[in-house]
């Protein structure tokens, strides 16, 4: 998940500035005892809760900062088909059969989104299509190949243009290819994970904010303590971020050294004109280019240009953050160069190694969900649904996930950031080249 690492940035966000939320509730306070204990209230947990609450579970839900706090609020509001890993490590894992299902599953996870939408009566901006593109020809050659494989072996077909033909998708001179598919968009997600806990509250689950988790108490039954309360439970799902500490000290500490903080950041524009959204963005589509540090942007619902990218992988926020964004945001969109930029947020979001999700258990009773590597947004609800599943009784499609093997990120605690930063810094220089 994605924790702000300073908190005078988040009050920048245009998400926050732009949804309602609740008056906070009270934290836990005393003990209470539950079906199941979610820690975490974004996407994943909020998912999960819902899931299980529609299957008869009493569900509470501790939170310890506010509901989707973390990068279920702040991210670049992208629903994509597929793994940021792409498919390459379940096929490798798993077979074609398996990586066949997890493909499926993940045409599911985006069918599962607008279900909840509707189901629930989520109004979170909603749109249809989403585009890839490449800003030289070798970037070009790989984004055609990628999508080739994507036709040939899944079966999953996009609008392939070069040079001239890719005016009807977008209108920037520093692109040279695209790829355009209708099943991905974009969504505000602050407002669709209050959608979310919404739901949940509607189904009678538990929610409290300001609840951090000190302690879990493994065993037939789990036992969490906060600073003021604790929650008993047959089953915990840890929906939580592990590295940065969501799930507080202690509680998971096997599963940090698989997830890596990278910070990811975003800007937003003053209003534009629709007509200028239009032209250069014809089909209003969320859009990502292919290099391996990339750029994310779309247009809001009252056009504003949302630019997201400027990675940080050593912790610390970037210096002179919004000028470096509104310039690289210019490069794409010399339109766009001296427009004001009025919003500027961000925060880590978990990476696994290899850039696959990361699902499994910590003995029979305890399951946990991290690794979303930055396709979270369809991606949790599919999770939270698998998990459920698993608790039911029914866990053969969380396994395939929970089969895939991680590793942990080299280094150890001291060197594992600075063989990141230098690792990044190669692939940031190759992209260059």
């Amino acid at each position: 998940m994605l924790l702000d690492s300073d908190t005078q940035l988040n009050q920048r966000s245009y998400y926050e500035a732009s949804a309602r939320r609740e008056t906070p509730g009270e934290p836990l306070q005393g003990d209470v005892s539950a079906d199941v204990l979610v820690v975490g209230a974004g996407y994943a947990g909020l998912s999960a809760a819902i899931e299980l609450a529609q299957r008869g579970y009493s569900v509470v839900v501790l939170e310890a900062d506010r509901v989707c706090s973390g990068a279920s609020g702040r991210n670049g509001g992208q629903a994509i088909v597929g793994y940021a890993s792409g498919q390459e490590p379940f096929e490798q894992q798993l077979g074609k059969g398996d990586a066949r299902k997890v493909w499926d599953m993940s045409l599911e996870a985006m069918d599962l989104l607008d279900r909840r939408i509707a189901e629930f009566q989520i109004d979170c901006d909603r749109v249809s299509g989403y585009l890839y593109v490449a800003d030289s020809e070798r970037k070009a050659r790989a984004l055609e190949a990628d999508m080739q494989t994507l036709q040939r072996d899944y079966g999953f077909s996009v609008d392939f243009q070069r040079g001239s033909g890719m005016q009807h998708h977008i209108r920037s001179p520093r692109y040279c290819a695209s790829a355009f598919e209708r099943r991905s968009g974009h969504l505000h997600p602050l407002k669709f994970g209050l959608g979310l806990a919404r739901a949940a509250r509607s189904l009678g689950v538990q929610i409290y904010e300001q609840s951090a988790v000190l302690d879990i108490t493994r065993g037939a039954t789990l036992k969490a303590k906060t600073a003021r309360g604790s929650v008993t439970a047959q089953w915990g799902v840890l929906a939580g971020n592990c590295t940065l500490g969501e799930y507080g000290p202690g509680v998971a500490p096997e599963l940090s050294p698989r997830i890596m903080p990278v910070g990811t950041y975003i800007i937003g524009t003053a209003p534009l004109s629709a007509d200028l959204c239009e032209r250069l963005i014809p089909g209003n589509a969320a859009v990502c280019d292919n290099n391996f540090v990339l750029d994310y942007f779309r247009f809001s619902a009252d056009w504003r240009m949302l630019f997201g990218g400027r990675v940080s992988y050593s912790t610390r926020t970037p210096a002179n953050l919004a000028q470096v964004m509104a310039r690289r945001m210019g490069q794409v969109f010399p339109e766009l160069a001296s427009v004001p930029v009025e919003f500027v947020w961000g925060g880590f979001v978990d990476i696994s190694m290899n850039r696959a999700p990361d699902f499994g258990r910590l003995g029979s009773n305890l399951f946990y969900l991290q690794g979303f590597s930055g396709h979270g947004v369809a991606l949790t609800g599919l999770a939270g649904q698998l998990v459920a599943q698993a608790i039911t009784g029914q866990a053969e499609r969380f396994d395939v996930f929970a089969k895939l093997q991680h590793h942990q990120f080299p280094g150890g605690p001291l060197l594992r950031t600075p063989s990141l930063v230098l690792g990044m810094a190669w692939h940031q220089l190759k992209d260059l080249l």
